[in-house]
């Protein structure tokens, strides 16, 4: 058996003119291309499809999106100004082997959880 990886993430909308926005304008990923039920974004090595399901059973948001960032502090307060919500503040939420990985939770305009991560070395003295 060959190697898994991930090739697609697909997240509900409900409205893919406002979704597709938030994606493009407020979070930067490039737009592949859109349909009147769909639109496709480049994350890198993953593709991001987001969808107007077409069964009930496609329609909840319960999976959560990590997008790696190299700066969370700033990546966040640029994201804030651009009027996205955040649930708090960028924290630590785990120590291991000298680096720190950092997290900031947010939603887009569809109710679909995300969230920011940075993993950075620990700083000495600390």
């Amino acid at each position: 058996m060959g190697k898994t990886t991930i090739g697609q993430i697909g997240l509900p909308a409900e409205d893919i003119e406002r979704a597709a926005a938030f994606y493009s304008e407020k979070l930067g990923l490039p737009l592949w291309f859109k349909t009147d039920r769909m639109a496709f974004f480049d994350c890198g090595c993953v593709r991001l499809m987001l969808t107007v399901p077409e069964h009930e059973a496609f329609a909840s948001n319960g999976s959560v999106i990590y997008f790696n960032t190299d700066d969370i502090h700033s990546r966040t307060k640029e994201l804030q100004e651009a009027e996205v919500p955040f649930m708090g503040e960028p924290h630590v939420v785990a120590k291991m082997d000298g680096m720190e990985t950092w997290m900031a939770f947010f939603a887009d305009t569809e109710g679909n959880h995300l969230a920011l991560m940075s993993e950075v070395p620990v700083r000495t003295g600390e």
